[in-house]
């Protein structure tokens, strides 16, 4: 799988590749939906720009697959993870998460990858504690009232920190 560094070209596949693995009744093809957590944009133009400006994107050759990495201190920061629902169970979101580890220990010198996932996420829980992720029950709130990371439709929502050692 050919993974690059985002450019400012690719902000509208992003958008609609983070949307369709997260929102609606497409992200329902993949396993990935948080369609019945939450409704509305999982993230807009603005944001994916953001992302590119506060660390990089790392985007799949046919745009099938991204995430977003970030320098924060003392470890990287994991997030806008998405695959492409009609191309999950490929193996793309191990190699991007493959990759991601790689680019942030190597270039960066990164020693721990950290990400948060809304608890309610179990089955994605599990699937990162397979690779080696671990959780910390370090628990931040839900971003109510602030559309942009979407509409809840439940009232319990909140992200739980998870966290590797690399290298």
């Amino acid at each position: 799988m050919d993974i690059r560094i985002a450019q400012a070209t690719d902000v509208e596949r992003l958008v609609a590749l983070v949307q369709s693995a997260y929102r609606g009744d497409a992200s329902r093809a993949g396993w990935t939906t948080e369609a019945d957590l939450l409704d509305g944009q999982r993230v807009d133009a603005d944001m994916v720009r953001q992302a590119m400006t506060e660390g990089v994107v790392l985007i799949d050759g046919d745009a099938a697959a991204c995430c977003q990495l970030e320098r924060r201190d003392g470890y990287a920061y994991f997030g806008m993870f998405a695959v492409d629902p009609a191309r999950q169970g490929q193996h793309r979101g191990k190699a991007m998460l493959a990759e991601a580890e790689r680019y942030v220990s190597e270039e960066w010198g990164a020693e721990e990858m950290r990400m948060t996932v809304i608890v309610q996420r179990e089955d994605l829980i599990a699937w990162y504690v397979r690779r080696g992720y671990e959780r910390t029950g370090e628990v931040s709130p839900f971003p109510y009232g602030d559309e942009r990371f979407g509409k809840p439709r439940r009232d319990d929502l909140a992200f739980e920190t998870l966290t590797k050692k690399l290298g």
